[in-house]
């Protein structure tokens, strides 16, 4: 399937198959895309909210293996248990939404898994990830204030470039993540896990504040 400049309004794709379908500059208004094969499917420049609405787009269960979204209003939209491996979601605005249960991983055993997502230059500002397996992926620029990460784990993930709330440190794991250009104010490392944690020289001040030291300049 592909489709440029359409616009759906309470069109219920729940349970087609839209593997490889392309949609370019198209609406999406109160549209169901619950359990929805949209594996490999490609957005562009696409809506799926109306302006001034707070009923979104529904993905409960879909699967999104390797499904692409850039340039996309994706604000207050429900992901709710969708397969999320592999998804692309470039300077999209996600905020407010819903990524409650869904996957970012492919379960090998119940405790061996790998991670695959690339979230680039988003705004999910007041997202729901909680609990989320966001590891090793890339995650940069993104902007997270408000966002539940509370049970999360980033381990390994660069999330260089990413603006955070002081509240959130602490509530996610993030040994080994790329912290470069990243405001640190309020992150405690008394508190939070740091091993392998990659961050830039004039970052140090704000780390080691909490613990009395002052940094001076060489």
């Amino acid at each position: 399937m592909q489709a440029t400049n359409q616009t759906f309004i309470d069109s219920n794709f729940s349970e087609d198959e839209l593997q490889d379908a392309i949609f370019e500059r198209c609406e999406f208004y109160r549209c169901d895309f619950s359990r929805a094969d949209l594996s490999d499917a490609s957005f562009i420049n696409c809506k799926f909210i109306e302006q001034g609405e707070t009923h979104a787009c529904r993905f409960n269960y879909a699967t999104l293996t390797n499904a692409s979204f850039k340039h996309c209003n994706l604000s207050m939209a429900i992901f709710t248990g969708a397969k999320c491996f592999g998804i692309e979601l470039r300077e999209c605005n996600l905020q407010g939404a819903d990524f409650g249960r869904a996957c970012f991983a492919n379960h090998i055993t119940h405790k061996t898994f790998f991670c695959s997502a690339y979230i680039t230059a988003c705004n999910l500002a007041y997202a729901n990830l909680e609990s989320a397996l966001l590891e090793k992926c890339e995650l940069m620029d993104n902007r997270w204030h408000g966002a539940t990460l509370i049970g999360a784990s980033m381990k390994g993930s660069d999330l260089s470039g990413g603006e955070f709330s002081a509240s959130q440190w602490g509530t996610f794991a993030l040994e080994g993540c790329n912290l470069c250009r990243v405001e640190l104010e309020g992150l405690d490392p008394r508190n939070v896990k740091l091993e392998g944690v990659m961050i830039n020289q004039w970052q140090q001040e704000q780390l080691l504040s909490p613990l009395g030291i002052i940094v001076t300049p060489e």
